[in-house]
């Protein structure tokens, strides 16, 4: 079972996606997209994975997947938890992922996986072309697991919609 939470900055996604996982039952391995570039300082962001790391079980696996993450969740036994998409391809050249391969590893895995990613078509219009490009490339990619997603909830100011699939 493959469920998409989606939403935007501080919508309450992760937190919704942590209680998903928790209810899934058996081992749960967080897989975090997010990994810092050596000699880089972000002070805010370090502080947002901290809070992360806090609120999650002691007994729940963490791997730093970085670009790696459709081989990660290959490898991961019972619950995945990924968080998030938005790192994910933030941290790759252009923004450039492979869906596909992202995508073919979701309908492989046999337990269950919840994936977090950030809701991007529905904020400002970014006033920059790299911004536009990771927009775009977010948002097809919210798309595409949407697709092989099970279920897919939005989050809002922590309040939880499911999404209808497309008739």
């Amino acid at each position: 079972m493959v469920t998409l939470v989606l939403g935007g900055a501080r919508s309450g996604k992760s937190e919704v996606a942590e209680r998903l996982a928790a209810r899934a039952g058996g081992p749960v391995t967080y897989l975090a997209t997010y990994v810092a570039p050596a000699g880089a300082a972000d002070a805010g962001m370090d502080a947002r994975v901290e809070a992360h790391r806090h609120r999650r079980p002691p007994g729940w696996a963490t791997v730093e997947v970085g670009a790696g993450l459709p081989a990660a969740l290959e490898a991961v036994e019972g619950t995945a938890l990924v968080d998030s998409l938005g790192t994910w391809v933030a941290g790759h050249e252009g923004f450039s992922v492979d869906s596909d391969a992202l995508c073919a590893a979701l309908r492989r895995r046999p337990g269950a996986t919840v994936v977090v990613s950030e809701e991007v078509g529905m904020g400002v219009h970014p006033s920059t072309g790299s911004g536009r490009l990771f927009r775009d490339a977010l948002g097809s990619l919210n798309t595409a697991v949407a697709t092989v997603a099970d279920q897919v909830m939005l989050v809002v100011a922590g309040r939880v919609l499911t999404l209808e699939p497309p008739a």
